[in-house]
């Protein structure tokens, strides 16, 4: 009898398992008024201090926050990890080096150029405002770069945030951008479905970038970038690397983490 080869049984168990996620995710979506324990591999948040009634008040005041902020402990939680992905998914060693490489780039177009921007910085919407939490893992196989970050923003700034990333599959469709290192770059921006459960709102995009150096064969760079507004916080998730880039990964992470950050929120609400 042939065997397959190890990476093709790697990939198909992979898929079976991004499959479930989503099916997963799907299911806890709807149940999300239903008080339930946290998902598989996040331990229970701790109980954020009980702030006194007038830090309450000034907090509300400055943030316009109706429900208690997160902190940092909860945030992590909140986080996915490589166990949610399996092998070859692991904890990154550093920042990959296509980001400084191919995504350091300008383009004529002013929102092409933001695009370009954002997409090296991560921030589509800024800089949060205080408590964050991040994670970075590495498909150890294929190269790519998974990066998940979680913070509080103004949501007037979020909700203009993603009618904006909504519009760059139209405006930003396909241009050209220069790079201090790997030459001119053709780049491709289509829109990335999510799914509708993901958070309360959200928009993602997929861009691809072709090119290199003149004395070197063209390089292929894909990157996809989700952003999702949950309750008051808002999931930044980039996927990308001149590897295979699989949209279902990108896909099935997001809902996943949109879900257990509503999970992480809720549990807060309920302790204090």
């Amino acid at each position: 009898m042939t065997r397959a080869p190890a990476r093709a049984r790697t990939l198909v168990a992979s898929a079976l398992s991004v499959t479930v996620l989503l099916i997963t995710a799907a299911c806890v979506a709807y149940e999300r008024d239903v008080p339930r324990a946290l998902p598989q591999g996040v331990t229970e948040p701790p109980a954020a201090p009980s702030p006194s009634p007038s830090a309450t008040a000034s907090s509300s005041a400055v943030t316009g926050r109706s429900t208690p902020v997160l902190n940092d402990e909860q945030l992590k939680a909140a986080l996915i990890t490589e166990a949610d992905l399996g092998p070859p998914w692991a904890a990154a060693q550093g920042p990959a080096l296509w980001r400084d490489g191919t995504l350091k780039a300008t383009a004529d177009d002013g929102d092409c150029r933001r695009l370009l921007e954002v997409l090296y910085t991560e921030e589509p919407f800024g800089v949060p405002a205080g408590p964050r939490a991040s994670v970075t893992l590495d498909d150890t196989a294929e190269g790519t770069q998974l990066r998940e970050q979680i913070g509080a923003h103004g949501p007037e700034d979020v909700e203009r945030a993603l009618e904006w990333l909504r519009t760059l599959p139209e405006t930003c469709a396909r241009f050209r951008a220069k790079t201090a290192r790997s030459g001119t770059q053709d780049v491709e921006v289509t829109e990335l479905p999510l799914p509708d459960t993901a958070g309360d709102a959200r928009a993602a995009l997929r861009v691809t970038l072709t090119g290199g150096a003149p004395d070197t064969a063209p390089a292929r760079l894909t990157v996809d970038l989700a952003a999702v507004r949950v309750g008051e916080d808002t999931i930044v998730l980039t996927n990308g690397g001149f590897g295979e880039v699989r949209a279902e990964v990108t896909q099935a992470m997001t809902q996943l983490g949109a879900d257990r950050l509503a999970e992480v929120a809720r549990q807060g609400r309920l302790r204090v």
